[in-house]
């Protein structure tokens, strides 16, 4: 392994357990006449680009930049007051170091969002890369995966990227990358066929990651 790459949501956090519910209770209703999309359609697309999915296969009552409000508030309640940080996150990370492989952030969430996170648990990273910061369309195309291979001076094919939406390991995936799904309560129904193997809950995480780290 050359470098180890972490979904954020619903990864490193268990955000996606509130972001959910709000979705289909509070955000899409409010954003959008008649049918509602299923999650999967819009997990682990960066938010803006969600609107413009929804604005052509949808029917839209807001304009974006009051999509991109209703999103932000609720995006600061969630980071900051609710979630938790992966079971067991501590020890790979403490293990990627002894074996000297850079451990990097990859998400679709802005660098805002990424940052309440990162404040809130005193996380570090080798590479904390948003969406926003890189050209070209989010996840499910290999843009952003490609960027932090690049950023971190390895080939995509020597890193390993844990993901839990369709979107972002079908993105880890194109990139050329060995994807570990991680699949829990949130996405149980969720396509992770992208996902070289998938791993049901914090401790199997855990010891798939902690034994590829010791190859």
């Amino acid at each position: 392994m050359d470098a180890l790459l972490f979904d954020m949501d619903g990864v490193v956090v268990d955000s996606e357990d509130y972001w959910h519910p709000a979705e289909r209770g509070e955000l899409l209703p409010t954003v959008l006449a008649g049918d509602v999309p299923d999650l999967d359609e819009i997990t682990g697309m960066p938010y803006r680009e969600i609107y413009e999915y929804l604005d052509a296969h949808y029917e839209t009552t807001v304009s974006e930049a009051e999509f991109v409000d209703l999103y932000d508030e609720t995006a600061a309640k969630i980071y900051r007051e609710r979630v938790e940080l992966l079971a067991g996150f501590g020890d790979v990370r403490e293990a990627a170091r002894g074996s000297g492989v850079p451990v990097g952030l990859v998400s679709s969430s802005p660098p805002t969002w990424m940052g309440y996170v990162l404040d809130r648990f005193g996380l570090t990273f080798d590479l904390v890369l948003s969406n926003d910061e890189v050209p070209g369309p989010g996840k499910p195309e290999p843009d952003i995966y490609e960027a932090a291979a690049d950023r971190l001076g390895v080939d995509p094919a020597g890193c390993v990227a844990v993901e839990d939406s369709r979107n972002g390991s079908l993105a880890a995936d194109r990139a050329g990358m060995v994807v570990v799904g991680y699949r829990v309560e949130h996405n149980a129904e969720t396509d992770l066929s992208a996902c070289d193997v998938v791993c049901a809950g914090s401790d199997e995480l855990r010891e798939e990651l902690l034994g590829r780290l010791a190859d």
